[in-house]
């Protein structure tokens, strides 16, 4: 397939979202490589054929497991019900959402719109069977990652506490 093909006029017509994001503040701070990277994706929505391009950046700093208010993304959500999105880009599935409810959610309104997900693996059209089972795959996997990594951070002060090394700070204020 070419990449007209993939893009049909209809959905270059509309505007590529490109969703910028990390999830705590010290990675914002000191991952400048993995933000830069995130901002490239103008490009690849321009190598694509997109005019109109916006990028949502109100989200860094902020979670997506789901337990933290994203701006970016409510803003993100509500112009693809309102058909203003062709495309949503982003570096990887994980940018977007790392819980299952936000990951299909965002996935079923791609799909009433036609609107693709692009990230550096490809095009995915949700009307599709196959790119939507690649990509319900790709945000389970998120999850699983970030349930993984709770279990480890969980393990390794539970440990720390049993050898007594287990240092806790206190709220300013106590």
């Amino acid at each position: 397939m070419t990449s007209a093909d993939l893009l049909p006029a209809t959905v270059l017509q509309r505007k590529a979202v490109v969703y910028v994001r990390q999830s705590t503040q010290s990675q914002v701070m000191t991952n400048l490589e993995s933000q830069r990277r995130q901002y490239d994706l103008v490009d690849i929505a321009r190598k694509h054929g997109f005019a109109d391009i916006e990028v949502i950046d109100d989200d860094l700093g902020r979670s997506a497991s789901g337990t933290v208010a994203r701006p970016g993304f409510d803003r993100l959500v509500a112009w693809l019900c309102a058909g203003k999105v062709g495309a949503v880009l982003c570096f990887d599935a994980s940018r977007l959402a790392r819980n299952g409810r936000d990951w299909h959610h965002l996935l079923e309104l791609c799909g009433l719109v036609e609107a693709r997900v692009i990230d550096h693996d490809g095009v995915y059209n949700p009307c599709l069977p196959n790119d939507r089972l690649l990509l319900g795959m790709k945000g389970s996997i998120s999850e699983f990652e970030l349930g993984v990594i709770r279990a480890r951070m969980l393990d390794a002060a539970k440990a720390k506490a049993r050898r007594g090394e287990l240092r806790l700070s206190v709220p300013f204020g106590y």
